[in-house]
């Protein structure tokens, strides 16, 4: 296993337990030398993990549509990022790059994404 693809939110949600989540996970796929797939975006928890593993010394890898470069602020600092046309190449996009896949909080976007990589590998 060489790629982690994590779905989780653009907001950092309410509870204070959703950040210390991620911090953690963030800095564990780091410490293993697991590469992670996000969604490439720079605020909420997607950022906080981004950020977390980078400090950490990860590999990060991003995907966003064109359409969320600005409203999800596209991630500068990754080690990539891919900027596709539409949610469903982001989707194919992070499936392809990973081997496995983690949901940590998010919104019902989070969920159709992991629910859909579920789908497909059942």
């Amino acid at each position: 296993m060489k790629r982690i693809c994590v779905y989780l939110g653009s907001n950092p949600g309410f509870d204070p337990a959703y950040a210390e989540a991620t911090k953690a996970l963030g800095l564990e796929l780091a410490k293993r030398k697991l590469g992670l797939v996000y969604g490439g975006s720079d605020v909420g928890l997607m950022g906080l993990l981004a950020n977390t593993c980078l400090e950490a010394g990860g590999e990060i890898i991003g995907v966003i549509p064109e359409l969320l470069v600005e409203k999800e602020v596209a991630h500068n600092g990754l080690t990539e990022q891919h900027v596709v046309n539409s949610m469903h190449e982001r989707k194919q996009l992070m499936a392809d790059l990973s081997d496995g896949f983690i949901a940590l909080p998010g919104g019902i976007g989070t969920l159709e994404e992991f629910f859909e990589v579920l789908t497909w590998n059942h």
